[in-house]
């Protein structure tokens, strides 16, 4: 009886760059090695509505009011300042 192996069709390599300004070289480079197909490249993870608060948060975005009505008299007067005159 035969022993049979199977070979992955296809396989898939992780690489981590330090230095972003190489990236293009770097893919350059490996698209040159034989066997490689395709070279793809990660999107950035779009942050929810509540993580961008938490960043906001964290980076001082905030804006504190005594009351509603400050709030309102704020957002009237950003309003008028943004007419034309």
């Amino acid at each position: 009886m035969a022993n049979v192996t199977t070979v992955p069709v296809q396989g898939q390599i992780l690489v981590n760059i330090e230095d972003m300004s190489m990236l293009k070289d770097i893919k350059k480079a490996i698209s040159m090695v034989k066997g490689v197909g395709k070279i793809t490249l990660p999107r950035s993870k779009r942050l929810s509505s509540y993580e961008r608060s938490l960043r906001d948060l964290d980076e001082g975005r905030v804006f504190e009011y005594n009351s509603l009505d400050d709030l309102i008299k704020e957002i009237e007067g950003y309003g008028k300042c943004m007419t034309k005159s």
